[in-house]
């Protein structure tokens, strides 16, 4: 039986597949319904053209039909100035939002979401990557598209609605619960890499503690206050007088006689005057 943290880092991974299938399906309804808008465009302008170039009354109506469209027909270009340039500037940026955050859920790179996008990186939990994945959805489903691009727009967006609500449950622990590496890295600090066959060896010191000789010797003091003691007393006969500075001078060290002066505050004695 696995333990709690198991099912959440199964459930988290899995909620990431359905994220990265719907992206996908997204990307590729988009391509799809890029190139029919492009084609549809072409076919309206052709049309147009070899209407005005037949001059009758028949084409004169069929110019004024299909300006009056608010559409191109078999498209989602509205027939505007410049209609079709912010179509397929809307699909190309929507591509580009989907390859973004499929490169998100897959944490490659992780230092360019962290520097450039920090709400995708890993300090970022899963309501962000959602609110997006709602927004493309929405974006997609407010305009007459086909059943292919409808089902998987639909199927991003119920799936964005599920990332903001595991995003407010988990926070900013979603990504590294559902991480392979930090698994690894938990299991390592708590299961053991290996097994020790043998006896158990104490490790023995050398010397005896200091509280093991006073007790047997009955002494007070330790080896360290002893040997302070004994270095006190072998330096203590010397004072400041001429043996003190031979054994300065043997210990590398020069005693410098003071220069003889009197007090700042005693004032300064002149000769009296005979």
């Amino acid at each position: 039986m696995l333990p709690p943290r198991g099912y959440v880092f199964i459930g988290l991974n899995a909620i990431r597949f359905l994220s990265v299938l719907a992206l996908l399906l997204v990307f590729s309804s988009n391509v799809v319904t890029l190139a029919n808008d492009i084609k549809a465009v072409n076919a309206f302008m052709a049309a147009g053209k070899a209407a005005s170039a037949a001059g009758s009354a028949a084409s004169n109506s069929t110019i004024t039909s299909m300006d009056n469209m608010d559409y191109i027909a078999g498209s989602t270009v509205p027939n505007q100035s410049a209609g079709a340039f912010w179509a397929v500037l809307n699909r190309l940026l929507i591509i580009f939002q989907t390859v973004v955050l499929i490169l998100s859920e897959f944490g490659f790179p992780a230092r360019f979401f962290d520097r450039f996008f920090p709400i995708l990186g890993r300090g970022f939990g899963l309501g962000a990557l959602g609110l997006i994945q709602m927004l493309i959805g929405a974006a997609v489903l407010s305009h007459h598209v086909d059943t292919f691009t409808l089902v998987s727009a639909f199927f991003l967006f119920s799936v964005g609605c599920l990332n903001v609500f595991v995003g407010l449950i988990f926070r900013e622990s979603a990504k590294s619960k559902r991480s392979v590496t930090s698994w690894r890295e938990h299991a390592k600090s708590v299961l053991p890499t290996h097994a020790n066959i043998g006896p158990i060896k104490v490790p023995i010191p050398s010397s005896p503690p200091s509280f093991v000789s006073n007790l047997y010797t009955g002494s007070s003091f330790s080896s360290a206050d002893t040997k302070d003691t004994k270095s006190e007393e072998r330096f203590a006969g010397f004072g400041f007088g001429r043996q003190g500075e031979k054994a300065a001078a043997l210990k590398g060290f020069m005693i410098s006689k003071p220069v003889e002066s009197l007090p700042r505050y005693i004032p300064k004695t002149s000769p009296n005057p005979i």
